[in-house]
């Protein structure tokens, strides 16, 4: 798989951490950022996928693209 070039604005690196820490250091960067701005999110945790999608449908987001390999996940989330 070919990691995907996507522009963004700010990037939070959550590998390593466990559910709910990427979602909480996403929420707490997407709070920095203007509305409209991307931002790029690393985890490890696969239960990162259900929260990610859930979190951008909840909240407004969009989450515009989501790809995995060997076990990274990497979010790209636009602002609402």
């Amino acid at each position: 798989m070919t990691r995907t070039a996507i522009a963004f604005d700010a990037e939070v690196d959550a590998s390593g951490l466990s559910c709910p820490m990427p979602l909480l250091k996403a929420k707490l960067e997407l709070n920095r950022l203007d509305s409209g701005a991307v931002l790029k999110v690393i985890a490890t945790d696969p239960g990162s996928q259900r929260d990610f999608r859930s979190f951008a449908k909840l909240a407004g987001h969009a989450l515009i693209h989501e790809e995995e390999e060997g076990g990274v996940y990497r979010y790209w989330l636009r602002k609402a």
